[in-house]
């Protein structure tokens, strides 16, 4: 089974890492919400765990990015917050369990195996990002506009996938700089800009509606109008 966890505790993941793997369980560990959002991206999960009081972006709106994207992928959440009323704010963001912590370890697994028996028997679609009629494969790399096939370069692509794991929302330049390219530049430099004209000739200038906007002073949006 491949099971991710989202968690900020280093000590409390690698205990759980190491009882995961008595029982050949493959877990993969992400320290901060955003962290998380990436790797989801990048291969999928039999089950996903999840902290609540995570740094970048909080386990009840990473829940919904998860079941907004990949509805059938299960998600648990393990979080010291255990009212009522916090399970009912984790369950309306798509949980399919809730377990506080403290925890016993045991229940803990035997929770996670239950949920990965059931999403065994739900087919699984292909991982895929849209707006509109812009769709990219996650699995395949492919992105189509109107069923017409798009072909980007590969920091293009990156620049889309950003784009629409944050789509609705303004990103801005440095945001960008640091998440796509990985790197502290210059936030004055201009690449930016020139890989978004680059990407709106590709995405936008024989479509419509036009998705990707330049919203002045703040950044850049993938939106419908």
């Amino acid at each position: 089974m491949q099971v991710l966890l989202v968690e900020d505790d280093p000590k409390l993941a690698g205990f759980i890492q190491k009882g995961f793997s008595s029982e050949n369980i493959n877990l993969d560990i992400a320290y901060d919400g955003l962290i998380g959002q990436r790797i989801l991206s990048q291969k999928p999960y039999d089950v996903v765990i999840l902290d609540v009081n995570l740094p970048s972006i909080n386990g009840f709106e990473l829940c919904k990015f998860v079941k907004n994207n990949w509805a059938s992928t299960p998600v648990m959440m393990l979080t010291a917050l255990s009212t009522i009323e916090d399970k009912e704010i984790g369950f309306n963001a798509g949980a399919d369990d809730y377990l506080a912590k403290p925890f016993e370890f045991k229940e803990l697994l035997l929770r996670v195996k239950a949920l990965g028996r059931r999403n065994m028997f739900v087919s699984k679609p292909s991982k895929i990002l849209e707006i509109a009629d812009l769709k990219l494969n996650l699995d395949t790399q492919e992105v189509t506009r109107s069923g017409k096939k798009v072909e980007l370069t590969k920091r293009e692509y990156d620049l889309l996938e950003y784009l629409l794991l944050n789509k609705g929302k303004v990103v801005s330049r440095v945001d960008i700089l640091e998440k796509v390219w990985d790197l502290n530049f210059d936030t004055n430099t201009n690449v930016i800009d020139v890989y978004i004209t680059y990407l709106r000739r590709k995405i936008d200038k024989d479509f419509d509606p036009k998705l990707l906007y330049t919203i002045i002073g703040r950044g850049y949006s993938l939106r419908e109008e």
